[in-house]
């Protein structure tokens, strides 16, 4: 199979989907690798590093999507790359279609089969493609916070840390998964006073065990994240519903009462974000205030260290790409129910039903279309 590994070009992405050591596994393994030229720049990888591997550098992404099987991305295509894609190719990328419906149907309308890191499920329910990148973005939300507590980015000038006399800030943190585990972690470790809130008590039972009293746990209500929100310094949004939007857990209105300054880091913004309040940002313009309360959702936050996230993403995707690219997709996804569970889209249908459900859109099982 030729596979296909074009530049990112979402704003301040930098990471790039495969490390070198990831071409020369699939070239081992005979297939043929295009690599865009200068697409590991960001993550301190250089094209000669590729070419050694055995791949093919271009000069353009245009050349990639001609003549590519299957395109291997990081983030969701764009306008200019949802137009290059063709009918028949593969996509293998985090996709979060239940946040935006022109893409959606972009890519209904292309035809092709559009696979997402993001919604593939093991049999423990578990989502091994996407924890490496909710591990690196639920620790940098806490940095992040940090950095926007600070007066001179209009923060409440709180040390997330305290010092011997002064209480820490308070971090509130809305959900369990990978990203709150991580985000706990970090700032307990850093001293703040830490709450984690969710609607699982054995997800609960877990933080408060491993975490060894560090931090308070609360099942989450929504009445508990109204008195939460109000005395919270940083509020962290971790919710995830896989493949579907994030519900909205936090009102207009609870935001309105929290201190001026706070800052809420919204995690969850990539399947549409749990605050109500809140909207995609960017690593060039990371951060805007409304009712004076600091709102920081940028969509790709892994994306500012990209070298890290660039190992730790291709350790989660290689064997997937190496299997798609093998036996393709039909034969992958019938052996595979994992791979299986990450096609949202598939010859002009949406195979996904929280994705189709966020649209009212009709769906069908992969292997059915």
């Amino acid at each position: 199979m030729i596979v296909g590994i074009p530049k990112e070009i979402k704003e301040g992405e930098n990471r790039v989907s495969m490390t070198p050591a990831g071409v020369h596994t699939l070239v081992s393994a005979g297939h043929h690798i295009l690599f865009e030229e200068g697409a590991g720049t960001g993550s301190g990888l250089t094209d000669e590093e590729y070419a050694q591997e055995g791949a093919e550098i271009v000069e353009s992404n245009r050349t990639i999507f001609a003549r590519s099987d299957m395109i291997v991305k990081v983030k969701e295509p764009l306008d200019k790359e949802l137009a290059l894609l063709q009918e028949g190719q593969i996509l293998f990328t985090y996709l979060h279609l239940a946040s935006s419906e022109t893409l959606t149907k972009g890519l209904v309308k292309k035809k092709v089969t559009a696979i997402a890191y993001e919604t593939m499920e093991d049999i423990f329910r578990r989502l091994p493609l996407l924890i490496p990148m909710s591990e690196v973005a639920g620790r940098i939300s806490v940095q992040a916070a940090m950095r926007f507590l600070e007066s001179d980015h209009g923060g409440r000038g709180v040390l997330l840390s305290g010092v011997p006399g002064v209480p820490p800030a308070d971090v509130v943190i809305i959900g369990c998964g990978v990203v709150g585990l991580n985000a706990a972690r970090i700032a307990a470790g850093l001293g703040a006073h830490v709450t984690v809130m969710d609607i699982s008590q054995h997800r609960l039972r877990y933080i408060d065990d491993i975490m060894r009293g560090r931090v308070m746990t609360i099942y989450s209500t929504s009445h508990a994240i109204r008195r939460a929100v109000q005395y919270a310094d940083v509020l962290i949004g971790a919710v995830l519903v896989p493949g579907a939007k994030a519900p909205v857990l936090v009102s207009e209105q609870m935001v309105a009462l929290m201190k001026p300054g706070a800052v809420i880091v919204d995690v969850s913004i990539d399947q549409g974000g749990c605050v109500e309040t809140i909207r995609p940002t960017s690593h060039s313009e990371p951060t805007y205030k409304l009712y004076d309360v600091i709102h920081y959702a940028v969509p790709n936050m892994p994306g500012s260290v990209p070298r890290t996230s660039t190992f730790a993403l291709t350790n989660a995707t290689l064997s997937y790409i190496e299997t798609i690219a093998s036996a393709g997709v039909k034969k992958a996804a019938s052996n595979d129910p994992m791979i299986a569970s990450g096609i949202n889209v598939k010859n002009g249908v949406v195979t996904h039903p929280a994705v189709a459900e966020a649209f009212g859109m009709k769906w069908k099982k992969w292997n059915k279309v």
